[in-house]
């Protein structure tokens, strides 16, 4: 069994994979700036050491990175302005790799993004693709993966449109003929847990895709479907959809910046599929959206009877 660091590994798809880990028998450090906020069933999983930590801190890291077998970094941000996207996901991974090689720890599985690439529409895109290139010009043993969007239980995907869709008389829709290859959250954390072990996945770059390609309006489409509602969604032209992100940049947590319409300039797919080294097929959405975008729906209804009966 290994000793891992598992640099962002208290997000959606960290949990996922520290459980993953964690259930194998392996060590896991798993750094957080705020350890007290996290959640009980992460807290409680065994042979997992959750402690605070600043990863932006040098002398933090070398200690952590210190006597580990592997590190694996999920960081990653969605929005942000260049310089924040540079510090996440360029500079960040400038440090891993200068600790790694300094404690002589080789093993290193980073996570990158489908659509990476240093010349992309977004700064989002660039900066993944930058932080790409530092990998490889290591001299690590380094692995790469390339996720499409990810869902699951709790990702900020689906959910987010049957939220949106249960309060919204009808839905524009910026990037609507976008097309992407969702990829389950499990099938994710599965391919980073066999990467800590089989060494043949080491230099290779590997997409994780689902079995099928969706524009953007049949998954919100399909959602509205699976919830039971109807709504008309209206596809913006890229004008409109500037101005939506203008006046969404306003709300504390925006749902969709400037840099993600860069974003969705481009397909995020594959067409040669899941990465064959993986040694299985992909868990198609239909599979998995319905039980939790259901549950969630049950959820809702839940809280509305619960507060209309105090009334």
């Amino acid at each position: 069994m290994s000793k891992i660091l598992l640099i962002g590994g208290s997000g959606f798809i960290g949990q996922q994979l520290a459980a993953k880990l964690t259930k194998a028998g392996h060590e896991v450090t798993l750094p957080t700036r705020h350890r007290e906020n996290k959640r009980a069933d992460l807290l409680l999983l065994p042979y997992l050491n959750l402690i605070s930590a600043d990863i932006n801190d040098d002398a933090a890291l070398t200690r952590l990175i210190a006597g580990q077998d592997v590190v694996i970094n999920l960081v990653g941000i969605l929005q942000g302005n260049e310089a924040s996207f540079k510090k996440a996901h360029v500079t960040l991974t400038e440090r891993i790799i200068a600790a790694c090689t300094a404690q002589d720890v080789n093993r290193y599985l980073h996570m990158s993004a489908l659509g990476a690439d240093i010349h992309g529409p977004s700064m989002y895109q660039r900066s993944k693709g930058e932080a790409e290139a530092r990998v490889k010009a290591s001299r690590l043993d380094w692995t790469i993966y390339r996720p499409s969007v990810v869902f699951g239980k709790e990702d900020q995907f689906l959910n987010l449109f049957a939220s949106l869709l249960k309060i919204a008389p009808f839905v524009p829709l910026a990037g609507a003929d976008t097309r992407f290859q969702p990829v389950w959250v499990q099938d994710v954390a599965q391919a980073f847990a066999i990467g800590v072990e089989d060494k043949s996945l080491i230099g290779k770059t590997l997409s994780l895709v689902g079995p099928t390609i969706y524009t953007l309006k049949e998954l919100v489409a399909y959602t509205a479907q699976t919830i039971g509602v109807c709504r008309p969604i209206i596809s913006l032209p890229n004008s409109l959809a500037r101005v939506q992100a203008s006046l969404m940049s306003l709300l504390p947590s925006p749902p969709l910046s400037h840099d993600n319409l860069d974003s969705l300039q481009v397909d995020n797919i594959d067409a040669a599929g899941f990465a064959p080294e993986l040694g299985w097929q992909p868990t198609a959405l239909e599979a998995i959206a319905p039980a939790y975008l259901a549950a969630g729906k049950q959820s809702r209804y839940n809280q509305l009877r619960s507060l209309a009966s105090r009334n």
